[in-house]
């Protein structure tokens, strides 16, 4: 088929809806159709729609379904789709995800957390990420235990609560939090380097490259994942697939791919809470084992393979929607 994939996110974007999109396409590309992602659209022929962010995309999404009412249409569902704009702009948002053929969510519980009406019509599908050249921990500096927190900074992201954590630790702690990313704004970006003058445990890197990012996933020891809310970060997978430990704020979007059993969830926004469990884990070897076994037992969920099969089961649903013989 000859599909486009739409991402408000620009070709030199780093942001997650671009890396989406061109995984996507390399992965529908394998596996024989022609792919184009984009960041507009005009009305040309397309036999197949998928469209990134319902509330973002909802102009192109209405446009497409104008152009073409006949043409299957799938809609993704980001975080800020699921836990903000749809309550803040439901119109737009909502004709998006009524508009859809097939919604995609990328976590499992996104469906408790949308309208029921658009249940029958939603299926999870859960990013892939490869298998780094250098396992995480495995150049881990004797005498110091690493913690990274990896993505745009921003307040969906809560992308310093690691920093404000850090500050509440016992002095016998080793712990060193290593924040990598691109701010959203000067007020984030003047917070970071603010943080990194005044907080001997904590360090901005900036917004660093794919092997710059291996990098320093290989020398930490966990991960902290703070956000507020998320639709199903890929970052979940790297991690994962790192077989690096994560410790996770405990909202949907983390519990719907790390599961109910996962140990190391904490209270959003709760510095006290990340600082114990930051602790806990750097004191009790055990207990690292145990979130080690965790993520690698779940890297199994995140494989391309997998991931190109999710698709694949979307756009065969999408089809059958506007052509049931199909």
């Amino acid at each position: 088929m000859k599909i486009i994939i739409i991402t408000p996110a620009g070709p030199d974007s780093k942001a997650g809806n671009r890396a989406t999109a061109v995984r996507w396409q390399q992965l529908l590309e394998d596996a024989g159709h022609h792919v184009e992602v984009a960041t507009d659209y005009d009305g040309e022929f397309y036999d197949l729609m998928i469209a990134l962010h319902a509330w973002r995309s909802a102009v192109i999404v209405h446009r497409f379904r104008e152009c073409w009412p006949t043409h299957p249409l799938i809609v993704v569902l980001t975080g800020t789709d699921i836990y903000h704009y749809q309550h803040e702009y439901p119109e737009p948002t909502h004709a998006s995800m009524a508009s859809a053929n097939v919604l995609i969510g990328l976590h499992d519980l996104v469906a408790r957390d949308i309208p029921e009406r658009f249940h029958s019509k939603l299926i999870t599908l859960r990013q892939s990420a490869p298998v780094p050249s250098i396992r995480a921990g495995l150049k881990a500096e004797p005498g110091q235990f690493n913690v990274c927190v990896i993505g745009h900074l921003r307040a969906e992201k809560d992308s310093l609560r690691a920093a404000w954590a850090s500050r509440l630790l016992p002095d016998d702690s080793h712990i060193i939090v290593s924040c990598a990313g691109k701010p959203h704004n000067d007020e984030w970006r003047d917070k970071a380097l603010q943080e990194s003058k005044d907080n001997p445990r904590f360090h901005w890197l900036g917004e660093l490259e794919k092997p710059q990012l291996e990098q320093l996933m290989s020398v930490c020891n966990l991960m902290v994942i703070s956000s507020v809310m998320e639709g199903g970060a890929n970052v979940v997978s790297e991690a994962c697939r790192a077989g690096l430990p994560i410790l996770a704020s405990d909202i949907s979007g983390n519990r719907g791919l790390l599961g109910d059993d996962y140990p190391g969830y904490f209270p959003v926004g709760d510095d006290r809470a990340l600082a114990e469990l930051m602790y806990r884990v750097e004191q009790n070897p055990g207990l690292l084992a145990t979130l080690v076994a965790k993520v690698d037992d779940l890297a199994k969920s995140f494989t391309a393979e997998k991931e190109r099969q999710s698709l694949e089961k979307a756009l065969a649903l999408a089809m059958k929607a506007v052509s049931p013989e199909a």
